[in-house]
């Protein structure tokens, strides 16, 4: 492949090291990347908020693709450009079926960021799979007064693998299904909604065409990206269905995975 017009990377397990902070390897080829004019999309499951810290440490605010693809976020001025939400109505019923394909799990909500509007929202049931985490606790419904760009739910005991199916089981074509780690917690967003769908956006926006964007994940959330980009690159840490759908495996995250793709053209 040519060198890419555009380079797409998930965050956790990616462009992080094992230690959660990008490498002096990665930071120098991603300056070098910046010289010559090649944009850096962040693509994660993460919302908004959570994101600045990883633009801070990349020394790069540019467009980025938050909550599995629900939200094209402009970094630098801190400005939401798209957003795909649950609405209401169908919110409820996602809860309501949630409710039966996993009995017992706590549940959470994620919402667009607006003025006067509480982010991130969980019923007394929900637990954690982040430290510190800047949350909410509210009766369940109060979780669907308002829409959300994706639905969580947390059940420790079960594999996120095994939740993901009883999940697509029990709630069929409503949702787009999918999870970012393995220990139980998976995420519901509007139908068709991925983080391919967020950087297709973002192409558009930096007027990029899908085969110049090379795409780099570790997860299931990552596995539309991936396909969708000219170039998908899995990291040798990274799921099997990843492995799988990728053009190319690298090494893992905490051995500059994604430096040594980058740097062939940089």
């Amino acid at each position: 492949m040519r060198a890419p017009g555009l380079v797409a990377s998930d965050v956790d397990g990616t462009l992080l090291g094992a230690d959660d902070h990008p490498g002096p390897r990665l930071l120098a080829v991603l300056d070098r990347m910046r010289s010559a004019g090649v944009p850096l999309v962040l693509a994660t499951g993460r919302p908004p908020r959570w994101i600045l810290p990883v633009c801070d440490a990349i020394g790069e605010r540019g467009l980025c693709v938050a909550a599995n693809g629900a939200v094209l976020w402009d970094a630098a001025d801190d400005r939401v450009l798209e957003a795909a939400e649950l609405g209401t109505e169908v919110l409820a019923e996602v809860v309501d079926r949630l409710r039966v394909a996993l009995p017992g799990a706590g549940l959470a909500v994620e919402r667009v960021p607006r003025p006067g509007v509480q982010e991130f929202c969980c019923d007394p049931d929900f637990e954690h799979a982040w430290p510190n985490s800047d949350h909410v606790v509210v009766a369940t419904p109060e979780l669907v007064e308002l829409p959300a760009m994706k639905v969580l739910a947390r059940q420790r005991g079960l594999s996120s693998d095994v939740m993901a199916a009883a999940v697509r089981d029990g709630l069929g074509e409503l949702v787009d299904v999918t999870f970012s780690a393995s220990g139980g917690l998976v995420e519901c967003s509007v139908r068709g909604v991925t983080k391919a769908h967020g950087l297709a956006l973002a192409a558009a926006h930096l007027g990029v065409e899908p085969e110049e964007v090379v795409a780099f994940g570790d997860m299931p959330n990552d596995l539309e990206m991936v396909r969708w980009a000219g170039h998908g690159v899995a990291m040798g840490n990274g799921h099997p269905e990843l492995h799988a759908v990728a053009d190319e495996v690298t090494a893992r995250h905490d051995e500059d995975g994604v430096a040594l793709v980058l740097e062939r053209w940089f």
